[in-house]
């Protein structure tokens, strides 16, 4: 009775083990059929053998052992893992055959690690962003991401990013830098990311997270590797509060006042007309201003240092700007007076010089405007003169945007004109509202009246 028994589970064991296999073909002739990829080829063989091992006593023990055949689906090369278990050798036949099936194998022991797909994407971004925004990336990846991380103060962890040299008695945390990309998981950078929040806080931890996706997208494109899905609900940082912007009245007044100020109007009139940044417009050349097209050319900025960087704070940051015609006339006037570089036009927003009496040259002038000059000298003295709340000349960028957005100019121009790679940018951090609640509560009575006038209704 027991002999049966035995010849039974082995029957049973042989069926189980072909419908397995059954049930993996068919589900790979469907995905074939689905996606029409030829992926009916590839099969994985699971074989068992008996593993004798002699003991201390002299005795020999028997240990079953299960292999798992296949050849590589890239290579053709023959591969064989063992397993203990028959369980663990079908479980990894049915991932290994969905991920053929999938397309998304990876050979395990060439698969990169998190590190190399950081020094991936830090090369890739050399080439795009200036070198003070490469240099923060290069921070937050090998301090927050790679690793490993400093258990200390925030000076400390600063001193060691630089240079490499770490405290007395110093601890580390582990992080991502040494997983292999297909082994990482959602819970890992979930733990990751509570580990950076607790030693460095939550704005380095959703700065870190953003590069981290950036880092893992760009891996799956160029390696093959299938990225992870970010974790939900995390720690958010402390709301930030939306830049102080001046409205359309006051920017009004103020872009008046320059018209009548010919020294110094056209410094602090232009980003409120052009929507630059700061190191934009003091990085402007006169060769990027064309008045027969009617457009300014982005495509350097200026450095704290004075200094002009060949390129814009990201890719998307070097467009073109259309001219209004206030623009063009206060940059047509301001050319015949702008200071000169020896005795041609160079920058458009140079360091002035020493004035003379008119028309007389000025004396120096035409090299760089530092931005802390910039606002002390050119800035600052417009808010005072016009009672205006004083607001910073990024924010002149906002009330830019927002005016645009206002006046019912698509978000994907305004993102456009503005230079941001992505049209949430521009929704999420800089869009504000210009107007009162009275405006919108008129523009919904004017929809709906305009409605009612062309229906009519004969009652029940």
């Amino acid at each position: 009775m027991g002999y049966w028994r035995v010849v039974a589970r082995h029957i049973l064991c042989a069926v189980c083990d072909y419908l397995c296999r059954l049930q993996a073909c068919v589900f790979l002739e469907i995905f074939s059929s689905d996606t029409g990829n030829p992926m009916t080829e590839f099969n994985v063989s699971i074989t068992r053998a008996t593993r004798r091992r002699k003991l201390k006593d002299g005795t020999t023990a028997e240990y079953p052992q299960y292999y798992c055949e296949y050849r590589e689906p890239l290579t053709k090369k023959r591969r064989r893992r063992a397993f203990d278990r028959k369980k663990d050798a079908e479980a990894f036949r049915n991932a290994l055959l969905v991920k053929v099936a999938e397309n998304n194998y990876v050979d395990e022991r060439k698969a990169p690690t998190v590190s190399k797909a950081i020094d991936h994407w830090l090369a890739d971004k050399e080439s795009k962003v200036k070198a003070s925004t490469l240099k923060g990336y290069k921070v937050v990846a090998n301090g927050a991401i790679r690793g490993p991380l400093l258990i200390g103060t925030a000076q400390e962890r600063a001193d060691y990013t630089e240079s490499g040299v770490a405290p007395k008695s110093a601890r580390f945390i582990k992080l991502l830098g040494e997983i292999k990309l297909p082994e990482l998981t959602t819970a890992m950078i979930r733990v990751w990311h509570k580990t950076v929040v607790e030693q460095c806080g939550n704005y380095t931890a959703n700065r870190a997270k953003s590069h981290l996706k950036s880092i893992l997208a760009l891996a799956e494109e160029d390696f093959s590797v299938r990225a992870p899905s970010m974790p939900t609900g995390l720690a958010r940082s402390r709301h930030k509060p939306k830049k102080a912007i001046l409205t359309p009245e006051d920017i009004a007044r103020l872009v008046a006042a320059a018209k009548n100020d010919v020294e110094h109007g056209i410094y602090y009139a232009f980003p409120f007309l052009a929507g630059t940044r700061p190191s934009e417009q003091l990085g402007l050349l006169w060769s990027e201003v064309d008045f027969d097209k009617g457009v300014i050319r982005i495509c350097r900025i200026q450095e704290r240092d004075g200094s002009l960087t060949e390129m814009t704070k990201t890719e998307a940051g070097t467009r073109e700007i259309p001219m209004t015609a206030t623009l063009r006339e206060m940059l047509l006037e301001w050319r015949i007076r702008c200071p000169r570089k020896g005795k041609e036009l160079h920058r458009v927003f140079p360091g002035p010089g020493r004035l003379q009496e008119w028309p007389k040259p000025r004396l120096g002038g035409g090299g760089p405007l530092l931005y802390q000059n910039f606002r002390k000298r050119y800035w600052a003295p417009v808010f005072n003169a016009l009672r205006l709340s004083y607001v910073t000349p990024h924010s002149a960028r906002h009330s830019f945007i927002s005016t645009l957005q206002a006046q019912g100019i698509e978000v994907g121009l305004v993102a456009q004109i503005a230079g941001h790679a992505n049209p949430t940018v521009t929704l999420g951090h800089y869009t504000q509202a210009v107007r009162g609640g009275a405006a919108a509560m008129a523009a919904l009575d004017h929809a709906y009246s305009h409605s009612a006038a062309g229906s009519t209704y004969a009652g029940p």
